[in-house]
């Protein structure tokens, strides 16, 4: 990670909303989520506001590097409906070393939808991938 990266740096992302990143598809699998009404799913939400994170440490990182989500403390306060932006506003309140925290807020085009704290770690992609790997061959025993 580049030694460049400060708390204080913000970054903003938009999104339209669309029929998939509603509630009946976070597990079709399951008739309780599939009977839900067509509104932005707190799951996409969530993983949208870590796009978000993401982004923002793009320019920061080394090659091979990768940021992974250890933590996510959001609240989800107004449904949106397919069609309508969304847009996540981030900024950086620590750094860590390879750990960064987030202060995050969610807006649609009508209401402020969702805000919390996320925090984030810089990680060597190829190590990450290799202890997945090993945990996955443990696994299979």
């Amino acid at each position: 990670m580049k030694s460049t990266l400060t708390a204080g740096l913000e970054h903003t992302l938009r999104f339209r909303v669309t029929r998939e990143k509603t509630v009946p598809f976070v597990y079709p699998e399951s008739d309780l989520f599939r009977e839900m009404p067509d509104v932005f799913a707190t799951a996409f939400m969530v993983g949208f506001m870590e796009w978000a994170c993401m982004e923002a440490l793009r320019p920061y990182l080394d090659e091979g590097e990768r940021t992974l989500g250890t933590m996510i403390n959001v609240t989800h306060q107004a449904a949106t409906p397919p069609g309508m932006e969304v847009t996540a506003h981030v900024r950086c309140i620590e750094v860590d070393g390879k750990r960064t925290v987030w202060e995050i807020e969610a807006r649609d085009e009508v209401d402020l939808i969702g805000k919390g704290t996320h925090e984030r770690f810089v990680g060597d992609m190829e190590k990450f991938s290799g202890r997945v790997a090993t945990k996955q061959q443990a696994h299979k025993g």
